[in-house]
C-alpha cells in the first residue's frame, strides 16, 4: 500500500519561496538539508546533479509553469524522504520530454528513495499533483511547510 506523498516529506525539509538562479542551487540546498537530517549520504547532491543533466526531470504543466522531480540511485539515499522547494522566481531545467528544451520550473520535490516501489507511488501521487495545475499553483504559494504540506495528496 502506498503511503501519502505528504508522509514521505518533514516539514523542515520544505522551503518557500526560495530564491535560487538556477536547478543546481536548489538541488544543493535541497540536498544539503536532507544530508543534515541524515537522509543522504555526502554525495547525494552531486549524484543528483549528474543525472539532472543526462535524464532532466522538467515536467511543463503550460507553458509558464512547471515542476521538477530530480532524483538519483538509492545507494546515495541512508533514509527515505523527500525534500520540496517553491520558488520565488522559476528556474530553467531541462524537460522530460525534450531535454534540449528547458521548462520554467516553479515546485521541486527531491525524492531520495531506496525501493522502485516506493517510488513508482511518489511519482504517482506526484502526477496528482501535476494533473491538477491549480492545485499545483497553489502549493507554489503557500505561505508555511503545513499549509504546502496540506495540498498533497
Amino acid at each position: 500500500m502506498t503511503r501519502h506523498l505528504s508522509t514521505f516529506i518533514r516539514p523542515e525539509n520544505v522551503v518557500l519561496s526560495h530564491r535560487v538562479e538556477t536547478a543546481q542551487q536548489v538541488i544543493t540546498l535541497l540536498a544539503g538539508k536532507l544530508q543534515m537530517g541524515g537522509f543522504v549520504h555526502p554525495g547525494f547532491a552531486q549524484a543528483v546533479c549528474a543525472r539532472e543533466r543526462d535524464m532532466p526531470t522538467g515536467l511543463p504543466l503550460s507553458d509558464e509553469f512547471a515542476v521538477a522531480v530530480p532524483h538519483t540511485d538509492p545507494e546515495h539515499v541512508l533514509r527515505p524522504t523527500i525534500a520540496l522547494a517553491t520558488l520565488a522566481h522559476p528556474v530553467a531545467f531541462g524537460s522530460m520530454d525534450d531535454p534540449d528544451m528547458f521548462v520554467p520550473v516553479h515546485v521541486v520535490f527531491l525524492l531520495a528513495l531506496q525501493d522502485k516501489d516506493a517510488q513508482i507511488g511518489v511519482l504517482q501521487a506526484i502526477g496528482e499533483v501535476l494533473q491538477d495545475e491549480a492545485r499545483a499553483r497553489l502549493l507554489w504559494q503557500a505561505q508555511t511547510p503545513q499549509q504546502a504540506l496540506a495540498l498533497l495528496p
